[in-house]
């Protein structure tokens, strides 16, 4: 097997299913679909494969999926995580016929941790450092949602500061200029896997280009060996692909996560 391959079957293996849905408030199950309900109004779709289904059939989990969130007036979104490589006819248009809206793609990015964990100037008075209090969790996430022109800010700082109780290996890191966080992302090692997650990277667009980024990029893929885990996974934007395939991460695959808003 070449090695995008090998790395591709890990990531199937490993990283599809439970490892997404450990932090869930719930988890029901449609075929082959996992219905997740996660703390702060966010539903989650997603599947280790769809089990051959036809279109036919792909269009009838989709309406039944959306009727599922529909009846729980706490659920206000709901993510459907689709694969660039998965076998889903007619998933695109029946996502769309039911109210769904989609992202542009991301790049599946999986590589040696050891290649990120290298030592990375920064601009002068930049400092990189993990925060867990709840002042600096919804300071990061402001920021966070500000680069992303995402509204729900509070509601994604409650469930990080919800995550942080688990004490499930989570850790939320930033970098600092005059006391200004200015880049953020998280860590998330993945319970009995080879691999550590990195997510939520955003860096405010007046200090992109200058290496803060791939810094804080560094620090979580040392924090991840750390934890006894050698593989970095990360679904990135063209933004951050770019950085991270200096760092020797290779692209395995796409996802496009398509958004239903109540």
């Amino acid at each position: 097997m070449d090695p995008i391959a090998s790395l591709l079957a890990a990531y199937d293996e490993q990283l599809r299913t439970d490892a997404e849905t450990r932090s869930a408030v719930a988890v029901d199950h449609l075929g082959p679909l996992r219905l997740v309900t996660f703390d702060g109004g966010q539903g989650f779709i997603t599947y280790k494969n769809l089990a051959g289904a036809d279109g036919q059939t792909i269009q009838s989990l989709v309406r039944e999926a959306v009727a599922h969130y529909g009846r729980d007036p706490t659920i206000n979104r709901v993510e459907w995580k689709t694969r660039g490589h998965d076998h889903a006819p007619g998933l695109h248009d029946a996502l769309l016929s039911n109210g769904f809206t989609a992202d542009e793609p991301e790049s599946i990015m999986i590589g040696d941790a050891r290649t990120l964990a290298v030592d990375v100037p920064m601009p002068a008075g930049v400092q990189l450092r993990r925060v867990s209090t709840e002042a600096d969790v919804r300071t990061m996430c402001a920021m966070q949602s500000a680069v992303f022109e995402d509204p729900h800010s509070d509601q994604v700082a409650d469930a990080l500061l919800r995550r942080l109780t688990f004490e499930d290996g989570i850790e939320l890191w930033v970098a600092e200029s005059g006391g200004q966080i200015i880049s953020a992302g998280r860590l998330e090692p993945v319970h009995g896997s080879q691999f550590a997650g990195i997510w939520g990277g955003a860096t405010r667009p007046e200090w992109r280009g200058r290496g803060v980024y791939r810094a804080l990029t560094a620090a979580r893929a040392r924090s991840a060996l750390r934890a006894g885990k050698t593989l970095i996974h990360s679904d990135s934007t063209e933004y951050s692909r770019p950085i991270l395939e200096r760092s020797g991460l290779v692209r395995v695959s796409t996802t496009t996560p398509y958004r239903w808003r109540r």
